[in-house]
């Protein structure tokens, strides 16, 4: 594990026209309201693990369980799912529209998701009245595919990676007068994106009436950084500067804390990772934003570390991916980082299991 100290922390990155504009909400507005009442989606647990945080060498260990979240077994069900019943609100308000299930008749959502994106924007799209076209490369499991296509989505391969889907999704979008709702930002696309983070505030209102005392201590794992960024504005909502934010990404892919290094947006390729859903090599200009502003450090980790977190859990009945462990991985190998991590016998440390078992 390789950690960076944030030097850009409590007051972000300087503003250039290479980092999106906007910023991420800091609480939910009534949109929240409506979308867990019409989807029925109801609070995740949070695990209390005495065990585990004696194991290692922690205070308390607090883990936010995502795997059944919306039937879909990811904390994505809140993002892109959240976004399009927060268009279906506003043209309900607005007096546009009166049911929920048909207020977006006639609109079609498209992305490219090599997991859990595409799956929360087809059962979003089938809840709300709308259509959805999830772009997936070769290397995404048909397996995969039929599952996008069992929540009502249209299925097209494109390209060898997902940034050939992302691309070939973006010009069918542009194309065919279709709505692009990416759960990444960069110049001139933010507002998609910061609706998927926002969805994620959902997971902080609920930890902080489920926590029995504040945490002094979060690991966010983080791919092009939506649910860092999300978590993240709720633990200083919540908490203030008295938690200490660490995101985690892999070896392979570190776009945060590369980006951070080089105080702007950059490229980080590298091999490929089996932290797949973490595997992007560019950052949501968004979330690096936020986070540059307010994570404490940014944290690498390797695809063995990954893979022994996940045997570790399973052994404790907790099953999961090496993208879903990555976080809980961080503090795992932790062991000759405490004073990196600011960690202590003290700590009470919140973690997020963010996704199920790929094989059930």
């Amino acid at each position: 594990m390789k950690t960076l100290a944030n030097a850009w922390f409590g007051n972000g990155l300087d503003t250039t026209p290479e980092i999106a504009s906007g910023d991420i909400s800091r609480s939910l507005g009534p949109a929240r309201n409506f979308f867990t009442d019409v989807t029925g989606v109801t609070p995740s647990p949070l695990l209390d693990l005495p065990a585990r945080a004696a194991e290692l060498g922690i205070e308390a260990l607090y883990i936010k369980d995502e795997r059944n979240r919306l039937g879909l077994g990811s904390f994505k069900a809140l993002g892109a799912a959240y976004a399009i019943a927060k268009q279906a609100f506003a043209k309900i308000e607005a007096g546009a529209a009166k049911d929920p299930e048909s207020a977006l008749n006639g609109t079609t959502f498209v992305c490219a998701s090599a997991g859990n994106h595409g799956l929360s924007l087809a059962e979003g799209a089938r809840i709300f009245g709308a259509s959805a076209v999830v772009f997936v490369s070769e290397t995404v499991p048909e397996a995969f595919a039929d599952r996008l296509r069992d929540r009502g989505a249209q299925v097209v391969r494109a390209g060898a990676i997902y940034e050939d889907s992302m691309a070939e999704a973006e010009r069918q979008a542009s194309a065919n007068g279709w709505q692009l709702l990416s759960d990444s930002t960069w110049p001139d696309m933010t507002a998609p994106g910061r609706d998927v983070m926002e969805g994620y505030l959902i997971m902080g209102a609920e930890i902080e009436e489920q926590i029995p005392e504040p945490p002094t201590h979060v690991f966010l794992q983080a791919g092009v950084g939506g649910l860092a960024a999300g978590c993240a504005s709720s633990a200083r909502t919540s908490w203030g500067n008295e938690v200490t934010i660490i995101v985690v990404e892999p070896e392979a892919a570190p776009a945060l804390q590369a980006s951070i290094a080089a105080g702007r947006p950059v490229v980080a390729p590298g091999p490929v990772s089996n932290m797949g859903r973490l595997d992007c090599k560019e950052p949501s200009h968004l979330a690096l934003k936020f986070l540059a502003r307010e994570a404490n450090t940014f944290a690498t980790i390797t695809d063995e570390e990954a893979d022994g977190t996940v045997t570790w859990l399973k052994d404790h009945d907790l099953a999961t991916t090496p993208s879903g462990a990555a976080g809980i991985a961080a503090l795992h190998h932790a062991r000759g980082k405490f004073e990196d991590l600011g960690l202590t016998a003290q700590s009470r440390v919140l973690c997020y299991l963010s996704e199920g078992p790929e094989h059930g």
